[in-house]
């Protein structure tokens, strides 16, 4: 479980394509300092598995589930990511409940002035409310605006300092996961709709 709050930007340090899966060195001193082999670390968004971990840098296996509904295959050695280690008891809800578990994923329509418009899936949107949230590339994000192919988000200054999210380009796709409670009301809705 994640909050979406980025502790760290890594560096891609290098790239090892395996039979089906991807294998990734990452350079991040503060987040390979709290992490053990076996830990759950957030990378842009997605739930991986800490499978080796150096002074400075940590390794993470992204097979092709995570690979044919993330961003994930497209990284390239020296380019950023956000991360953030999963959550421990007692630590600080700062942003939403996190799974890290990607939907799908989306492209950037319109940049500006902080004003970020996401082309997503119907399946995204229907689970999107305004001043609901969600989460782009890791980073728990509040939906400002909505129309039918996309919805907004406002981003203030110290998240385009600390996160991937400062460098997006028009066309960009990002990672996208939402909230995890509105499935679970839309579940419950449902049930109660087939047994009444």
């Amino acid at each position: 479980m994640f909050t979406g709050i980025v502790r760290e930007r890594g560096s891609i340090a290098s790239i090892e394509p395996q039979a089906d899966s991807i294998r990734f060195e990452i350079a991040a001193p503060e987040t390979a300092s709290a992490l053990a082999v076996g830990d759950s670390v957030s990378v842009s968004g997605a739930c991986l598995t800490a499978t080796a971990v150096t002074d400075g840098s940590f390794s993470v296996t992204a097979v092709p589930e995570t690979l044919s509904r993330t961003t994930l295959g497209r990284l390239v050695a020296g380019g950023e990511v956000n991360l953030e280690p999963a959550l421990h008891a007692g630590d600080a809800l700062g942003g939403h409940f996190v799974q890290g578990h990607v939907d799908a994923v989306g492209r950037i329509a319109s940049m500006e002035e902080g004003r970020v418009w996401v082309e997503a899936s119907r399946e995204v949107l229907r689970y999107c409310v305004e001043k609901g949230s969600i989460t782009v590339d890791g980073v728990s994000l509040t939906i400002a605006a909505l129309r039918a192919d996309a919805f907004e988000v406002a981003l203030i200054p110290h998240t385009l300092e600390v996160t991937t999210l400062g460098a997006l380009e028009l066309g960009d796709e990002v990672n996208l996961e939402v909230d995890v409670l509105a499935k679970y009301v839309e579940k419950l809705i449902d049930r109660d709709t087939v047994s009444g």
